[in-house]
């Protein structure tokens, strides 16, 4: 179970959230495990929300507000909480990143967001959004390099990335920015920050996976998926699901190229961009 810590219910809107639910858990006079057996999770879990390490979900608001017969109170809260710079649809798993132990990724058509630069991150915002203001644009980059953050210090999960050659072959921003992304994921890979994995193309009917997904682990808590298609996207805690993106993710990892070939064949596609 996890432990309470002293935390200012007022720094933002999920640590109110997490001293709401504690004031009302006590109020009822419930343990945290007491409540997760109510709404069928550990008690830890109940402390995630409490100290705000993970995000407030709606489904679970609603039990508690049943359980602990508060109206509505935390499903409001649990809106307001959500509330966030990225796109909606991406918003709770964004939220999970810092608190995951570990974070395995495979990307098909685009760079990933945590490892982009914002020449990149610029370019493909411009693209999905072609009619949006530059001031909204600018906001969306700035919240995902904002977001890279959480790869550095001693505390950055461990990143595993799994790289399509098709997601380095398409040249947002052009022969320069694309060129100026290759040698950035190639540095991070040679830093050790990063493990880098390319599929070939050639391997790619050995291991056909079509979207983009990112499994994360966590200390205390279950492992989450998170897939993502154009302008969408799902956050699933399934098992079954869980163990069928696994199973995908070590197909892709094992015909992928080996990490030093990958980031050798990575710099050699930067300097094709270079002498163009």
């Amino acid at each position: 179970m996890s432990q309470a810590k002293t935390l200012d219910p007022y720094a933002d809107p999920r640590a109110f959230y997490g001293a709401e639910l504690r004031r009302l858990r006590e109020g009822a006079g419930l343990t945290q495990d007491q409540l997760g057996d109510r709404v069928f999770c550990t008690g830890s879990y109940i402390g995630q929300f409490e100290s705000a390490k993970r995000p407030p979900q709606m489904d679970m608001s609603r039990m508690f507000d049943e359980v602990l017969r508060s109206g509505e109170h935390l499903q409001r809260l649990a809106r307001l909480a959500r509330t966030t710079k990225v796109a909606d649809y991406a918003a709770s798993a964004v939220a999970l990143e810092p608190s995951a132990r570990t974070i395995s990724e495979y990307s098909p058509l685009v760079v990933p967001g945590l490892l982009q630069t914002e020449g990149y991150a610029r370019a493909i915002t411009r693209a999905a959004l072609p009619f949006a203001p530059a001031e909204q644009v600018e906001g969306y980059v700035r919240t995902r390099i904002e977001r890279q953050q959480i790869l550095e210090g001693d505390s950055a999960p461990a990143f595993w990335s799994v790289l399509h050659e098709a997601a380095l072959r398409v040249p947002l921003g052009g022969s320069d920015c694309m060129g100026e992304q290759l040698r950035h994921l190639a540095a991070l890979g040679r830093s050790h920050r990063v493990m880098m994995q390319v599929l070939p193309f050639a391997a790619s009917a050995h291991a056909f996976v079509q979207e983009t997904f990112s499994l994360m682990t966590f200390d205390d808590a279950p492992v989450m998926v998170y897939s993502e298609g154009a302008h969408t996207g799902q956050l699933i805690d399934e098992p079954a699901v869980i163990r069928r993106f696994q199973r995908s993710y070590d197909l892709v990892r094992a015909n992928s190229l080996s990490p030093t070939a990958s980031l050798d064949f990575l710099e050699s596609m930067a300097k094709d961009h270079t002498r163009r």
